[in-house]
């Protein structure tokens, strides 16, 4: 059984994370803030009593049936409500940062220069971008298994779907993103 301490210490590792690739599935922070604080709450009250080594999967799994969930409750208001606001431009001003993520080995910034930093905040809002066009699936498996870190069984049992098929989103997502990337002179 976690700690509430073990339990508190998990989602606050696993906050931000959560946070953009929510956002990236559903393309609105604030959707995605709401999403995952339910994920959150959901983990706490009904799986506080499993194992901290349960948390990680049994998390990814409530997160992604969370975003599936407002997914459809999205399709069934859009077929209801025609909302005007819909039609408006869309406002790219988050305050989610991922330069803020990125920590050098002692857990600063350090001594990079300025050209340094403005090279890397493009590079990075480069990447961003790639991942984010990525179809959702390929998106999916890619986060999951790179950006979590999770293995392919993990990142199946997540998914819903065979290892096969996490093998072949991620293969497709990785020749998607070098071959993006290459386009526009990044070669990592």
């Amino acid at each position: 059984m976690a700690s509430d301490k073990e339990l508190s210490d998990f989602l606050k590792s696993v906050e931000r994370r959560a946070f953009k690739r929510t956002a990236y599935a559903v393309r609105e922070d604030d959707a995605a803030l709401d999403i995952v604080q339910d994920a959150m709450i959901r983990l706490a009250e009904k799986y506080a009593d499993r194992p901290p080594a349960e948390l990680p999967l049994l998390f990814q799994r409530i997160l992604s049936n969370a975003t599936m969930d407002w997914f459809r409750r999205q399709k069934v208001r859009n077929a209801v409500v025609q909302n005007l606001s819909d039609f408006e431009g869309a406002d790219d001003l988050g305050d989610f940062d991922l330069l803020e993520t990125l920590q050098v080995v002692d857990g600063s910034l350090g001594t990079e220069s300025a050209l340094d930093a403005v090279s890397r905040g493009q590079v990075l809002a480069l990447i961003e971008a790639e991942v984010a066009a990525l179809p959702g699936r390929q998106r999916e498996a890619f986060l999951l298994r790179y950006w979590e870190e999770f293995d392919v069984a993990e990142t199946a049992a997540v998914m819903g779907c065979s290892e096969g098929s996490v093998k072949t989103h991620c293969s497709r997502a990785v020749h998607a993103l070098a071959k993006a990337l290459r386009i526009r002179g990044i070669t990592l």
